[in-house]
């Protein structure tokens, strides 16, 4: 198993866009009242989205009612859904021209249907204001199979909701959350028909036959996309990093996913769930139209 354990490996770096490059996208952003993820859970990857016009939409407010220890978005009692807010993500969605969107949210443990309402109202507004692909990155809705069939009677073009990583890991990393309750997520979208996507995180203290497993269950549970990327520590409040893994490890789970199935895959070290997200549905929609069972795999060090 390869790991590298010096700080800010060469393969972690970026070059920043031009002056004002993000600019057009936070004015629209501030104008709408809109969150995004990319701020939110300081995303390194904000200034190249923003640069080339996007941006990953996130619902629900901006507070999280639960506390995992990977993520910067900030958690407490969150406001009432804002009923306007589906029109205005639609809204910026047109006026950034976006072929294909993403759509999350805070978890909303406090809401009966955990926000699935507010999801389906989104999708709808996209729908209604222009042709964009949509794709909706969801909590677990505490394995509510009501509430996920809210979500699924839109008919999101990938439903994607992340395990994030290993099992073994969960109590220190998302101590709310379950490894088998997120499965249970994938396979009911795949059972409902849709497209599935799933993410997970590296360098948290897993094992390469740690995360080649957590694929394998990922297939079962009948997930088609996968995006794999390291963990990056938001502040020193958070679970530390344990290592960095190499661009060549990234290639084997590369690999792994494609031998397994997997139609789309993404995976390096700034991968992800949403990083280029229209291209890596393009390459799944290239895998079915080509009839290509054997996966369409882009993995990337940038």
């Amino acid at each position: 198993m390869s790991a590298c354990a010096r700080r800010f490996p060469p393969w972690l770096t970026k070059r920043l866009p031009p002056p004002g490059a993000t600019d057009g996208v936070r004015r629209i952003l501030a104008r709408l009242g809109l969150h995004t993820v990319c701020q939110s859970a300081h995303c390194p990857n904000l200034c190249e989205c923003f640069a080339r016009g996007t941006a990953t939409f996130m619902i629900l407010g901006d507070v999280c009612t639960r506390d995992c220890r990977f993520c910067a978005v900030a958690h407490g009692k969150p406001t009432p859904p804002d009923p306007e807010e589906p029109g205005r993500v639609a809204q910026a969605t047109a006026e950034l021209g976006l072929r294909h969107v993403v759509v999350t949210s805070v978890t909303r443990d406090d809401l009966p249907d955990g926000g699935a309402s507010h999801f389906a109202a989104t999708i709808a507004a996209i729908r209604e204001a222009c042709e964009a692909t949509v794709e909706v990155l969801t909590p677990d809705f505490q394995g509510s199979r009501e509430a996920l069939e809210v979500v699924f009677a839109g008919r999101p073009d990938v439903f994607n909701h992340n395990v994030e990583t290993i099992p073994r890991l969960y109590p220190l990393v998302r101590p709310e959350a379950d490894f088998e309750r997120s499965l249970h997520v994938l396979r009911l979208a795949s059972e409902a028909g849709l497209v599935t996507k799933s993410g997970l995180m590296v360098g948290l203290g897993e094992g390469e036959d740690e995360v080649f497993e957590v694929l394998a269950r990922l297939r079962e549970a009948g997930c088609q996309m996968v995006t794999i990327g390291q963990y990056l520590r938001p502040s020193a409040a958070h679970v530390p990093v344990a290592r960095f893994v190499c661009p060549e490890e990234f290639t084997r789970y590369s690999q792994e996913a494609k031998a397994l199935g997997f139609a789309a895959v993404a995976s390096g070290p700034f991968v992800r769930s949403s990083y280029h997200a229209a291209e890596t549905f393009q390459a799944l929609v290239a895998t079915a139209r080509n009839g290509d069972n054997s996966g369409a795999v882009r993995t990337s060090t940038s």
